[in-house]
């Protein structure tokens, strides 16, 4: 696809429609958006352009959409697939100002937000009414609601809640041409033609701009508890996960982390904790609900597995500051590693029950070609984020050889049964790993599904598969 530079009377229209103050031209101004969190990848989009209503939005796309000018919606900039990089320059539409919760609906248990609103300022709210949303990505206090929508981002407690594809019930969206839908109903069935909310929920942002979001709210559970187990190796870690299910426990978290991760944790964050020698693996496991009886049996049920996989030791954590310290070392371990060395982080996921044989599998595969990893990841919905560290590794090898080793993970990954990516996406970065798990007719569809919403081409394009 050929794409058009923006000329002056294209800028001009565009200035009218939003406001000079809401259009970015300089460079060394639009410096942030010109990049993400993926790892040294830098493109600069012609404009950035700040719209404030779907209505400017839908204006700024038929302008676009006529003039073929590439256009990239972007939220806030913490994905780490490369997915809001303008790779084709253009106009860049930052959603910051859709920054709005309009509504939280308690008789009906429902929510409407706008995409700009930062992910964990919408959970507050909506706790504070005493009830959940429960997706929560590790950037929540960052990342955009928007954001986690086009990515399908989950988080420690899909394991229990599911992801959010189970907690968007409608979409408002502006679609290339510049038309206004809501691609379905605020109702917990749906049953009426295609689902178009669930189309667009992980289309990263190449099909339409969403505007508005209803998602879905449950009552918050009154209690939890949490507990910190230490293994010898990776694979009895590993092991235990699927065993905590098939003993009839469901957990609201189950993390999985490298020992060597709690090791940057804590000295790049300075958390106290006593790393005890021969520990190569924790299980980070939470309970909760709103009976302490329940919630204990848990707990005791999940403890009698933990022993049968040779179980070191199982901390407790009885206070809230002790429990906040614990999702502390979790949550901060994708900065602490980045903080280290030059990386590259893999997003893996396989049926829960294979963990064993991935994590064994990714070390092998580093032996073979020179390089370290660090993994970590929601063990419970078989999610492990696999960081490749450079280390000893020459800059040679580092980048002509690495994309061999990443080729060989995934194809292990697909082999057990899995997929690309759990929760990051696909974006610009995993593009080129896709024909490992999908065939030319998954391309064909998706293309046709392109060609539809979106025949000239101009949204987000470069990504995912075209």
């Amino acid at each position: 696809m050929t794409f058009n530079k923006i000329t002056q009377p294209i800028l001009d229209a565009i200035n009218a429609i939003v406001g000079s103050d809401a259009v970015l031209t300089e460079k060394q101004v639009i410096d942030n958006y010109s990049h993400d969190e993926t790892e040294d990848l830098v493109y600069y989009p012609e404009v950035v352009v700040k719209p404030s209503t779907p209505e400017q939005v839908a204006e700024l796309l038929k302008i676009c959409n006529i003039a073929l000018i590439p256009v990239t919606p972007r939220g806030a900039g913490t994905g780490l697939a490369g997915g809001a990089l303008p790779v084709k320059g253009g106009v860049l539409i930052s959603m910051e100002r859709f920054n709005r919760i309009i509504d939280i609906d308690e008789q009906n248990l429902q929510a409407t937000v706008e995409p700009g609103v930062i992910t964990e300022v919408f959970m507050n709210a909506v706790a504070d009414k005493g009830l959940l949303y429960p997706v929560d990505p590790a950037s929540k206090g960052s990342c955009f609601i928007g954001g986690n929508v086009a990515n399908c981002s989950g988080g420690p407690r899909v394991v229990k809640y599911g992801t959010i594809r189970e907690y968007i019930l409608n979409l408002e969206v502006v679609l290339p041409n510049g038309e206004i839908i809501w691609t379905g109903a605020n109702t917990l069935k749906y049953a009426s033609g295609y689902n178009l909310t669930q189309l667009l929920i992980g289309s990263e942002g190449t099909l339409g701009i969403v505007t508005k979001i209803v998602t879905k709210l449950i009552p918050a559970p009154t209690m939890d508890a949490l507990m910190l187990a230490s293994f010898t190796s990776n694979e009895d870690a590993c092991a235990a996960v699927s065993a905590i299910f098939r003993a009839g426990v469901v957990p609201s978290g189950l993390e999985f982390m490298e020992r060597r991760g709690m090791e940057w944790v804590i000295e790049h964050d300075g958390i106290a904790f006593d790393l005890k020698d021969g520990i190569e693996a924790f299980l980070l496991i939470e309970a909760n609900g709103s009976n302490q009886d329940v919630i204990f049996g848990d707990c005791e049920k999940i403890n009698e597995v933990l022993e049968q996989y040779n179980c070191q030791d199982v901390l407790f954590a009885d206070a809230a500051a002790q429990k906040e310290e614990l999702w502390r070392i979790r949550r901060t371990m994708a900065v602490s590693v980045k903080s280290n060395s030059v990386y590259k982080e893999e997003d893996t996921v396989v049926p829960r029950a294979q963990l064993p044989q991935l994590i064994k599998g990714i070390k092998e595969i580093g032996s073979k070609y020179g390089f370290s990893s660090v993994c970590y990841g929601h063990a419970g919905d078989g999610n492990l984020h696999v960081n490749i560290v450079k280390e000893n590794m020459s800059d040679d090898d580092w980048n002509n050889k690495l994309k061999d080793g990443i080729t060989e993970i995934f194809e292990l990954t697909v082999s057990l049964g899995g997929t690309l990516s759990g929760e990051h996406g696909i974006g610009l970065v995993q593009k080129d790993y896709m024909p490992i798990k999908y065939s030319p007719v998954h391309f064909a569809i998706w293309k046709g599904i392109k060609q539809v919403f979106d025949p000239n081409g101009i949204l987000n394009p470069g990504k995912i598969f075209n």
